[in-house]
């Protein structure tokens, strides 16, 4: 079997054009479904309260107009951030065929099942820096145990070099599956699920 040190560590990002966003079906659609509710019915609902707020008198005095002045800037910053990712998404299905020699390796998209040194079995699924859902073991393409995963095949040991920890893993099975996304959800306490705004600053 072969033996392959996956010791290389994230690299930033150089100054210039911006890194392409690998990102699946599931985890782009998440993406623009926040994207949608904030600009069409989030920053609205919230623009109406900092106008209700703005009439409610001082407003350096006014709670409510801050706190709505401080959320929309939140907003307008989150809004900015998801038209960057969503721009800059190359989007890979892992159930699209690919070649035998690739579909035996890993990559972007491939589910993995590995043992650890002590002979413990996991299996994690290798997503979008957008995607990462620890409780799903869903991890970046770009963390310490992906860049050691990365080109192996099943029956290969990889060394994985990460914070604090040094392990040998060897590569049980690859696949090439649908990778499940949690959708997109309302956060709790949004403004537009119609919570009415109340006066707590002094007027």
């Amino acid at each position: 079997m072969a033996f392959r040190a996956g010791s290389r560590q994230p690299k930033r990002e150089p100054p210039g054009p911006q890194r392409k966003n690998y990102i699946t079906p599931g985890g782009l659609q998440r993406l623009k479904d926040e994207h949608r509710f904030l600009l069409s019915r989030e920053r609205p609902a919230v623009t109406a309260v900092v106008t209700w707020a703005a009439s409610n008198g001082d407003r350096s005095e006014n709670a409510d107009y801050q706190y709505a002045k401080r959320r929309l800037r939140q907003i307008d910053s989150r809004i900015r951030f998801l038209t960057k990712r969503i721009d800059a998404a190359v989007v890979v299905n892992p159930e699209a065929p690919r070649p035998a020699a690739a579909a035996s390796r890993i990559f972007f998209g491939a589910t993995v099942r590995y043992a650890d040194g002590s002979g413990a079995a996991h299996e994690v699924c290798i997503v979008g820096t957008d995607e990462v859902d620890l409780d799903r073991r869903h991890i970046s393409w770009v963390s310490p145990l992906a860049r050691a995963l990365m080109k192996a095949g099943a029956g290969d040991r990889v060394l994985l070099r990460a914070p604090g920890k040094v392990d040998r893993l060897e590569i049980l099975d690859v696949r090439y599956e649908s990778i499940p996304v949690a959708p997109f959800r309302e956060p709790p306490g949004a403004e537009s699920a119609g919570k009415a705004p109340t006066n707590t600053g002094g007027v």
